[in-house]
């Protein structure tokens, strides 16, 4: 990437209202801060759907706002207090900065903070620009034989790992993952390099289901328009396990996949919520109670999670090159935007402003 002081970047006005625009380049405000011209960034559901709708959840656009969030880039200045990092080091950004001083932080659960400045939420801007300031310890540095388009895909790396830790997944048993999109496809990998003997990728697309055997799956299902429970009985068929999986991680967000989740874990088994859809939906709490599921959420990620999506990486544990499908020139952002919403593809990278 040749020096350059262009920060065009790609700015969200308002729902399916973006704008390119130049902006400031930023300057360093902390001496543990270092500067990083943004090489690439993948297109992330969330990001697509604060561009359809402009909120997600409590957190409303109410200004125009940077998208993107899953980048890597090259460092090209540094604060007088960085040591671990220097000019030019290719690095994966965790574009979420806590306060490290409440209690969540205390307690190592700092993607809990109240206070997190996280990329591409608002108030906050994002990575589809130029350049970008980030806390010398929220970026890794990558090793030479790591490019820096895997690089982009350690966030929804590290979202997979945050899930299936909280799945207390162990090796030799087994797990269902509802739904086979980039998160889904990524639990299914981490699941396989935790040593799970049967890994189920449930989708109602074909397609999906095809690349999530060849990627990482043991088995996979396609749900039928029947009851939960029916799905429930047909899957655990299919697998063999009557009483059940040891773990089951919804990350579709879909009411039925959920409610057939429920009936799919077996008893005193785990059940993670990863995925984000409605904000209420009828849920089987009887089914829940009287197996004594253990049922969690799972947020971003924690303490160690980037560490291990780019140990996984580095060891070629979990090859994160066949997701993706493309990548495309930093002007065609938009177009990329209306095709990753249509579903074409797993994961778009998109270039840098100065990528050439």
């Amino acid at each position: 990437m040749a020096e350059t002081t262009d920060n065009l970047s790609f700015i969200l006005n308002k729902p399916f209202d973006v704008t390119f625009a130049q902006q400031p380049k930023p300057e360093l405000t902390s001496p543990h801060d270092v500067l990083v011209a943004i090489n690439y960034t993948g297109i992330c559901g969330s990001d697509v759907h604060y561009w359809e709708h402009g909120r997600i959840g409590s957190f409303i656009l109410k200004e125009p706002m940077v998208l993107g969030h899953e980048s890597a880039g090259t460092i090209t200045a540094i604060g007088s207090s960085v040591t671990t990092l220097a000019v030019g080091d290719r690095v994966a950004l965790e574009p979420g900065t806590p306060c490290r001083r409440c209690e969540p932080c205390l307690s190592g659960h700092y993607n809990l903070c109240p206070l997190m400045k996280f990329a591409a939420t608002p108030p906050f801007g994002g990575t589809l620009t130029g350049f970008y300031t980030s806390a010398e310890d929220f970026c890794y540095k990558l090793p030479p034989h790591v490019t820096l388009q895997e690089g982009a895909l350690l966030e929804p790396l590290a979202v997979a790992v945050h899930i299936v830790k909280q799945a207390e997944l162990k090796p030799g048993q087994s797990i269902v993952v509802m739904g086979a999109g980039p998160v889904g496809l990524l639990c299914c990998a981490v699941a396989k390099a935790y040593g799970a003997s049967v890994i189920a990728s449930v989708d109602i697309q074909p397609a999906r289901l095809e690349f999530a055997k060849r990627y990482a799956a043991t088995h996979t299902f396609t749900p039928a328009r029947v009851s939960a429970e029916e799905n429930a009985a047909n899957l655990l068929k299919e697998l063999g396990l009557p009483s059940g999986t040891d773990a089951v991680i919804d990350a579709s967000g879909a009411e039925p996949s959920i409610q057939t989740s429920i009936h799919t874990v077996r008893r005193g088994g785990v059940y993670v919520q990863g995925g984000m859809g409605k904000p209420e939906i009828t849920f089987p709490i009887m089914e829940l109670c009287t197996k004594e599921v253990t049922c969690k959420g799972s947020f971003r990620y924690g303490s160690g999670d980037y560490k291990l999506a780019l140990e996984f990486v580095i060891k070629g544990l979990v090859d994160v090159k066949p997701l993706i499908s493309r990548t495309v020139e930093f002007t065609d952002a938009e177009q990329a935007f209306k095709d990753v919403k249509g579903g074409q593809g797993i994961k778009v990278l998109i270039k840098g402003p100065n990528e050439k």
